[in-house]
């Protein structure tokens, strides 16, 4: 992964495949590899994924990381890589980094997914307290024992029932993990303050460019009704809600998601 300069921050970032430029950004405690397992079926895009701050290569600065910030970082990243304009996928914080870009930016995003994201806010929909606790344990668990820490995590990434007819997930998720650079412990306490402090939910009549919102309807990390409350913002948006996906919606079938996704997004 290259290293560049983007603002006052150093980011590591990759780029795959031809076409016009796509940027990648993912979501909580992940760094940008985890988005290897889509670059396939994005075809006809130069896919540009990064490590966000505190994750994978990039730097690891001090202090809460607030969405405003991570969502400059991407900015600051197109300008250095020279790409006046891109179109835009973001996950889950990815998705909350993706909304604020679009807000903060809206001359360099051309079409945004919003994929398993929420909007912040008064009118927000959160996970149960016990939800948010194994999503805490387990992304700082990921960093000294992956395999331990995909079994806290797991349960909120897929529903239980496909998890039984799929094991094989598990192995793919953890060999996948095992892969990446450790994410350390407190890049989820900084990242988490920055979570709880994002609002965009008043400001996204603002966003004029199309938006394609995706979810599962089986979620548990973030709740499906959040989708429902950004469309109400946004009233140009589509949304496509994915019938017993969790959070980790690819993964109840990656082939017809990512078209679906990959077509709206060359339209």
């Amino acid at each position: 992964m290259p290293l560049i300069k983007a603002g006052n921050i150093n980011l590591h970032y990759e780029t795959y495949g031809e076409g016009e430029p796509l940027l990648l950004i993912m979501g909580f405690g992940m760094s940008g590899d985890a988005w290897i397992p889509s670059l396939p079926f994005l075809s006809g895009f130069k896919c540009i994924y990064f490590d966000n701050r505190g994750t994978g290569l990039s730097d690891k600065p001090d202090g809460i990381y607030t969405v405003e910030a991570m969502a400059d970082d991407a900015s600051n990243l197109m300008r250095a890589l020279g790409i006046a304009k891109a179109k835009v996928f973001g996950v889950s914080m990815g998705g909350m980094i993706a909304q604020e870009l679009t807000l903060r930016h809206p001359e360099q995003v051309a079409k945004v997914v919003l994929g398993c994201t929420m909007a912040g806010g008064p009118t927000v929909k959160m996970a149960a307290p016990e939800v948010l606790d194994k999503l805490m344990t387990g992304s700082k668990t990921m960093a000294t024992d992956p395999e331990k820490g995909f079994d806290i995590l797991l349960p909120l990434l897929i529903p239980a029932e496909f998890a039984a007819e799929h094991p094989e997930i598990r192995a793919i998720m953890v060999a996948g993990a095992k892969m990446m650079p450790p994410t350390p412990p407190e890049t989820a306490d900084r990242a988490m303050l920055g979570v709880a402090q994002f609002n965009a939910y008043d400001r996204l009549p603002q966003i004029k460019c199309p938006v394609l919102i995706v979810h599962g309807d089986k979620d548990v990390l973030v709740l499906p009704e959040n989708s429902s409350l950004i469309k109400s913002k946004i009233p140009q948006a589509e949304l496509y809600m994915i019938a017993g996906a969790g959070h980790a919606f690819q993964a109840i079938d990656p082939v017809g998601i990512h078209q679906k996704i990959a077509d709206w997004l060359r339209n």
